[in-house]
């Protein structure tokens, strides 16, 4: 009975933990350069408001916020702000639930 009591136990858990949402990942930007004020598209998954919050672009000493123009499971379109310096910028994301900020694998280049 003990046996089968942690089996059920163990099935209840497993099914909690696949019911928790896959964390947002970025795969590509388009277009991977442009000028300040210009549309991009970063394309991934589990991109949506129930995952991600709030968008940056990151030099890894600033994080400066963008407009997110729309926002799908499978993208975002955002737009970098007018006043950006030129360089080379990371993309990072504010967890939907505010506490995390994740710096994501995707750059882009500010002209």
């Amino acid at each position: 009975m003990q046996r089968f009591l942690s089996v059920v136990m163990l099935m209840v858990l497993s099914g909690v933990a696949s019911a928790q949402p896959k964390p947002a990942r970025m795969a590509t930007v388009t277009p991977e350069a442009g000028k300040p004020g210009t549309d991009f598209t970063v394309a991934g998954e589990s991109l949506a408001k129930d995952t991600v919050k709030e968008l940056y672009l990151t030099n890894g000493k600033d994080d400066i916020k963008v407009a997110i123009v729309t926002q799908k499971a499978e993208a975002i379109l955002f737009k970098a702000p007018g006043t950006l310096k030129p360089g080379r910028y990371g993309l990072m994301i504010l967890t939907a639930d505010g506490k995390n900020f994740i710096e994501q694998p995707v750059k882009l280049t500010i002209e």
